[in-house]
This record gives structure tokens, sequence and C-alpha cells, in this order.
């Protein structure tokens, strides 16, 4: 909630945010910080490197108001967003900003409100980074000993899933999905074999015939929209499709920071900046000539969400994700 020009009494002093001399330097930081961050840990979610260097980007702000404050934060949520083209780095720092800046009209000091933000934005980090466990402990029950499973391309919240039916003395095994162009399927399998989770990778193409052998289909998200459907990597409508067609449970693993406002009802409603990669973009070429890296999964086709906030059915992530975003 903004304030009119004189402000009220008691409520901190807002004005148009500038950037100041050290705002380009802060910037490059910023993408370093989260390049760093996704390089040294290849167990990060991209959404999770962002809030950790948006978090220190918000601790080395030298504004003087909330309102540039808040300001600079949308400009360096902005410019993740171009590093690096995901729903989810786009919705996390989103939800992020909107979480600490519940405290902002609470103070009339900004030096205390700001301490405030830096605060909740710990709080914020802390429990996106324990999401995916607790998604794991939700999850894994509903696979039954002997289980076999088709998932696509490679997920982590998928892989941690799966682990933990492992843990549980679970057998069963598991189709991937090569996931063309950059076979992520490979890198899925190559995990799973870590594990010792018997797995066997298939043809893009071959869903439709390795369907009938499996007793779930189990998929990450890239991001939740507003009708209960999902943006995922290319590929992941059609199996939902095939799996429909089967009869076959389609069950959704994602964190709650990956829900989005958008409310796409096709493939063409679906935002350029998130089916291309940002250096595509970049380049201002056709993009009639290239593929998409994601698709759209309408919320007919999904059987139920496993997420941080609970199981949901595609029905109820309309009211959670307006919870998430009032």
């Amino acid at each position: 909630m903004g304030t009119d020009g004189n402000g009220g009494a008691g409520q901190p002093r807002e004005e148009p945010g500038r950037a100041g001399p050290d705002a380009p330097r802060c910037l490059s930081d910023l993408i370093e910080t989260f390049r760093a961050q996704l390089r040294d840990d290849p167990d990060v979610a991209s959404a999770v490197a962002a809030i950790r260097a948006l978090l220190g980007f918000l601790k080395q702000d030298r504004g003087e108001t909330i309102q540039g404050l808040r300001n600079s934060l949308r400009g360096a949520i902005d410019t993740l967003s171009r590093v690096d083209s995901s729903v989810a780095v786009s919705s996390g720092g989103e939800l992020f900003l909107r979480f600490i800046s519940l405290t902002s009209l609470e103070y009339s000091d900004y030096s205390k409100c700001k301490e405030i933000m830096i605060e909740r934005g710990e709080i914020f980090l802390t429990k996106v980074s324990l999401s995916r466990n607790k998604i794991a402990k939700l999850c894994h029950p509903f696979i039954r000993d002997g289980a076999q499973i088709l998932t696509h391309a490679y997920s982590r919240v998928v892989l941690r899933v799966l682990e933990a039916a492992v843990e549980s003395k679970k057998r069963f095994s598991v189709y991937v999905t090569e996931s063309q162009p950059d076979q992520a399927g490979q890198t899925m399998a190559e995990a799973l074999r870590k594990l010792n989770i018997p797995v066997t990778v298939i043809l893009d193409a071959a869903v439709g015939y390795i369907m009938e052998k499996v007793d779930l289909v189990l998929v990450g998200a890239e991001g939740v929209v507003e009708s209960g459907g999902i943006i995922n990597k290319i590929g992941t409508n059609q199996i939902a499709v095939c799996a429909k067609a089967q009869n076959k449970p389609f069950y959704v693993v994602a964190e709650s920071f990956k829900f989005v406002r958008l409310f796409p009802l096709n493939q063409q409603d679906v935002p350029d900046r998130f089916k291309y990669k940002a250096d595509t973009l970049e380049t201002g070429q056709n993009l009639t000539e290239e593929h998409p890296w994601i698709d759209y999964t309408s919320p007919s086709l999904i059987t139920l969400l496993f997420t941080d906030l609970g199981v949901l059915t595609p029905s109820a992530v309309s009211d959670e994700l307006i919870k998430l975003y009032l």
C-alpha cells in the first residue's frame, strides 16, 4: 500500500527511488553473486540463488527511503529475470519483495525498517530452503513398493522425493525422458543411478509407448499458475495428455515460491520471456525460428500438486496463490 504525497504521521517518508552512483556496480555484483551461487552449488534452485543474491543486495543498498529501496529491489529482480528467464526466478523474487515489504509501514525510522526487512528476508530464505524436504515428506507415501514411475527432464524436487522413497526402503524403477534439446534426462538418470534406483532413459517420442507400463507420472514445475496448471520443460504437456488418456495419475511437485500470477488458457498465452532462454531474447531475432523451452499443462490433466503448503488439487491453487500475494 502506498501513501499520498504528504504521508501519514508515524509512517516512513516515501519518495520516488533514484539509482545512486553505486547502482551499476551493485547490479553487476548482484549478477555475479547469482551466477556464483549456481556455479558453486549445483543442487541449489535458481529461485533460491536469486533470493540469496537479493538479500545480499538489500544489505548493501545505500538508499535513504523505503520507496527508493523498493524500487532498487524491483530493478534487481528485473535484472535477474533478464539473466535467467525461468518463471521461478521471477515469481520467487516477487514473493520475496512482498514478504519483506509487509513491515515497510510499521516503523517511522528508515534504518529500523530496513533492519526488519533484512530479518524478514532471512526468514523467507530459510523457509524456501526447507521446501524440498517438506514436499518429499508429503509425496513419497504415494509411491508404492514395486511402482514403475515416469518422470521428465531433470527436477531437483522429484529427485528429493525419490530419494525419500529410497530412504523409506521402497523398491521401484524409473523411466526418464531424454528431454531434448539439452538432454536433461541424462543428468537425471545419472543422479538416480547414484541413489541405486533402476532407471531407463527413453526417447521423448516413446512416452505414449511406455505409458501403459507405468503406475504414475511424477514431474517438477518451473511455475504453477493461478488456474492450477503448470509451466514446465517442453514435453510435459504431451506426457500429461498421454497419462490422462490411459488413466495414469499425473503428480506435480513444486515449491510455493514457484506460484506465479499468470492465467494462461493455452500455449500462446505464456509470455515469451518464459518460453525462451534469456540470451535468445537479447539477440532480438525472430522467435518463430526458435524452439520454446517450456510448455503449459492445463489443470484438467493434473491429479495432485505436492507443495510445501500441502497436497493440493489444481482447483485449490488459486486460493493459496491469493494468500501468498495478498
